[in-house]
């Protein structure tokens, strides 16, 4: 159940402990948590492409079985969600490119919750483990939704620069 924060959570600690070890790349919490998210997303994007029998970790058809009956064609989408996971992680580490993989991935985000909340109230189990419940699935999306959302943000000078021109 904790699996995929650990896979946000580790990642954007290493990234931030490099920040203060001197890596500039990561000088911020903001930076390390975005580019942790590109972690998880990696990870959890393979799920999208592997056999489930390849592991403890779900596969494709453990994903398959998510999708919710009006959902057409359930294997495409779940090989299109993985791309589009995949392309957001790499947006992610770009600064040019953040503002709209972090758009594309709240969207994202909000779209596949029809389909946690299917696997919890169906009890479709992953590699053998049931699925997460609802009370803690429905606000780590909402993390995962804040999260792609702050990379919305102005980054630093950018952003002071646009306040001192709209206060000045």
């Amino acid at each position: 159940m904790f699996g995929t924060l650990m896979l946000l959570a580790a990642p954007t600690l290493l990234f931030r402990l490099l920040g203060a070890l001197g890596v500039g790349r990561f000088a911020t919490w903001r930076v390390s948590v975005l580019h942790g998210l590109a972690v998880m997303l990696v990870f959890t994007a393979s799920a999208h492409f592997v056999p489930s029998a390849l592991g403890p970790m779900p596969g494709h058809q453990d994903l398959v079985a998510m999708v919710p009956s009006f959902v057409p064609f359930p294997r495409f989408a779940v090989y299109a969600t993985g791309v589009l996971e995949l392309a957001g992680a790499a947006g992610l580490v770009r600064e040019a490119t953040r503002p709209a993989a972090g758009l594309g991935l709240a969207v994202l985000f909000v779209l596949m919750l029809p389909a946690n909340i299917h696997a919890a109230v169906s009890h479709v189990d992953f590699a053998g483990e049931p699925a997460t419940p609802l009370w803690f699935r429905i606000p780590e999306q909402l993390l995962f939704i804040g999260i792609a959302l702050w990379a919305r943000a102005p980054h630093g000078a950018a952003r002071r620069a646009r306040v001192t021109a709209t206060s000045g």
